[in-house]
C-alpha cells in the first residue's frame, strides 16, 4: 500500500521483505529515504535504522509503528530517526513526512564541502537522472529553472506517461514553497460527483454519506503547491468554483459558511490542447488564462530516442535491486527494438516493459523478453490512429496465443475509442456505456495510451 501511494506521487519505492533484505538494498541502491516498521521478525526497526546509518550516515529514516507512544517516539528520535509515524496513518501525513525527509537529504547533498567543487542546482541533476541527458529534456529543465522560484501558475502539457507530475514536483522542489506541502489531484480519476468535495472539502452532513468533516486538497495545500493532473476533465461547475477561489484567495467547504484563506501555487497538467478545448467551449477561457502564466511542454519519448538507452539502463538497475537479480544488460537486438518502438505509453510504458523483461531474464535481456509487438498493432502513439483491420489480422507466422492476444487488444482499444467518441471524451460516461467501473475505464485508457480530442466536425477522433 505504501509503495502504491508513493508511486502515485512520482517516487520510486523499492520494497524489502525484512530487515536483512532492506540493509542489502541500502548497500546496493543507496536510497534517499528509509521507511521501516518498528516490530519485525529477526531485527526490529530501530536496529535496521542503526545499521542502515552505518552504511549511509546521512540516510533519513522514518519509523512506523502501530504501538506508538511518547517513550517510543523519544527512543526512535534518540536512535536517529528523522520522523515517527503512528499507524493507522493519513496518506497526506506520509507524503509530507517523506517530502520533508527528501528535502533534508537534498540539502545535505547540496551543502558545499572542501572535497567538492560547486555544481549546478541539485534539482536539475535529479531531473536529468530521472528523464535522461537528451537535448529535448535539457530544454524542459531550463524552463523549470526559469519558472520555479517565480510564483507563476504553470500549465504542463504532455502525453500520458510522459512525466508531467515529475516535472510538477521538480518545480515545487526548486520553488520558495518547497518546505510546504505538494498535493496532487488526478482530476481524471475522480468521478464528477466527488471532485468538488475532493477539492474544497466538506462539513459533516453536507450530503448523504458525509459523516465527518473533511479538509479538501486546496486547504491541505495551503502555503504549498497544488498539482491538478488531467485538468481538462474538471466539470464546468468545478472550473467556475476553482476560478473564484484562485481569484479571491478564499474558499468554503461544501455545506460550510466559514471562509478559509487559500495561499497556494497551482500547477495544472493535461494531455490535450486546452486552448482548443476553450475554443470549443468545453473549458473556461478565464480559468485557462488564470492558470497559464507559463507553459512547459514535455516531448513524447518517441521524439527523444537518445534518452531511451539511459532510461532503460536506469530501470534495469532499479528492477535488479528490487528483485535481487543481476541481469547484465540488453542484447543488440533488444537495444534496436527499444529504439525502433514508438512508445505510446511513454516513460511509464518503458519502465513497465523493462521491469517485466528483467523478471523474465537471467543474464541479458533479449528481444523476446521485451514482449514488444512486431507490427503497428500496439505502436500507435497518442498522436497516431487506432490500429486498422490489417494490423489486427496480420497473424502469419505467429502462434495462436499471440494472435488472440493481439486481436483482443486491438478490439478492446477500438471499443474504448468508440465509447469515448460517443461520450464526447468523458471517461465516466464512457464507462457507463460499457458497463464497467470508472477505475477500469481510466486504467484501460492509460494502458493503451489513448488521448481524446474532437475534430472540426465535432466527431471524436483518437490522436
Amino acid at each position: 500500500m505504501l509503495a502504491h501511494l508513493l508511486s502515485r506521487r512520482g517516487l520510486s519505492p523499492i520494497q524489502a521483505g525484512g530487515g536483512r533484505e532492506a540493509l542489502e538494498l541500502v548497500r546496493k541502491v543507496r536510497p534517499d529515504v528509509l521507511l521501516v516498521d518498528f516490530r519485525m521478525p529477526e531485527m526490529d526497526g530501530i536496529e535496521v535504522m542503526r545499521r542502515a546509518r552505518e552504511i549511509e550516515p546521512d540516510l533519513p529514516a522514518i519509523l512506523i509503528s502501530a504501538y506508538a507512544d511518547v517513550p517510543g517516539a523519544v527512543q526512535a528520535i534518540r536512535a536517529g530517526a528523522h520522523d515517527y509515524l503512528r499507524k493507522p496513518f493519513d496518506h497526506e501525513d506520509v507524503i509530507r513526512v517523506v517530502q520533508r525527509a527528501l528535502q533534508e537529504r537534498r540539502s545535505t547533498r547540496a551543502a558545499p564541502s572542501p572535497n567538492r567543487a560547486d555544481s549546478s542546482c541539485a534539482g536539475s541533476l535529479s531531473l536529468r537522472e530521472t528523464f535522461g541527458p537528451g537535448e529535448a529534456i535539457s530544454k524542459v529543465i531550463a524552463a523549470i529553472e526559469l519558472v520555479a522560484k517565480a510564483n507563476f501558475s504553470v500549465i504542463i502539457l504532455g502525453e500520458t506517461g510522459s512525466g508531467k507530475e515529475v516535472v510538477a514536483q521538480a518545480i515545487h522542489r526548486e520553488s520558495l514553497r518547497h518546505a510546504a506541502p505538494f498535493v496532487a489531484v488526478d482530476c481524471g480519476a475522480i468521478p464528477d460527483a466527488l471532485i468538488e468535495s475532493e477539492l474544497f472539502g466538506h462539513e459533516r452532513g453536507a450530503f448523504t454519506g458525509a459523516d465527518q468533516q473533511m479538509a479538501g486538497k486546496l486547504e491541505i495545500a495551503r502555503g504549498g503547491t497544488l498539482f491538478l493532473d488531467e485538468i481538462a476533465n474538471l466539470s464546468m461547475g468545478a472550473q467556475a468554483k476553482l476560478l473564484r477561489v484562485l481569484q479571491e484567495r478564499t474558499m468554503h467547504r461544501l455545506g460550510g459558511g466559514k471562509s478559509i484563506g487559500v495561499d497556494i501555487r497551482v500547477l495544472a497538467a493535461g494531455n490535450r490542447d486546452i486552448e482548443e478545448l476553450c475554443r470549443r467551449g468545453s473549458f473556461r477561457s478565464d480559468l485557462y488564462f488564470r492558470l497559464n502564466d507559463f507553459t512547459i511542454s514535455i516531448p513524447p519519448l518517441r521524439r527523444r530516442k537518445d534518452d531511451i538507452p539511459f532510461l532503460s539502463a536506469r530501470f534495469l538497475a532499479m528492477t535488479n535491486a528490487e528483485l535481487g537479480k543481476n541481469v547484465q544488460g540488453f542484447s543488440s537486438a533488444a537495444e534496436d527494438a527499444l529504439l525502433a518502438y514508438e512508445w505510446p505509453g511513454n516513460v511509464r510504458q518503458l519502465r513497465s516493459v523493462i521491469r517485466r523483461a528483467v523478471l523474465l531474464s537471467h543474464d541479458l535481456i533479449g528481444e523476446e523478453q521485451l514482449c514488444l509487438p512486431h507490427d503497428g498493432a500496439e505502436t500507435s502513439s497518442a498522436h497516431g490512429a487506432v490500429p486498422g483491420r490489417s494490423a489486427c489480422t496480420d497473424w502469419e507466422g505467429l502462434p495462436l496465443r499471440d494472435v488472440l492476444r493481439r486481436s483482443t487488444a486491438c478490439l478492446e482499444r477500438r471499443v474504448l475509442v468508440q465509447a469515448l467518441q460517443r461520450s464526447g471524451g468523458n471517461k465516466a460516461k464512457a464507462a457507463r456505456l460499457l458497463h464497467v467501473d470508472y477505475k477500469t475505464m481510466h486504467s484501460k485508457v492509460k494502458e493503451y495510451g489513448i488521448d481524446f480530442v474532437h475534430d472540426e466536425s465535432g466527431e471524436g477522433v483518437h490522436e
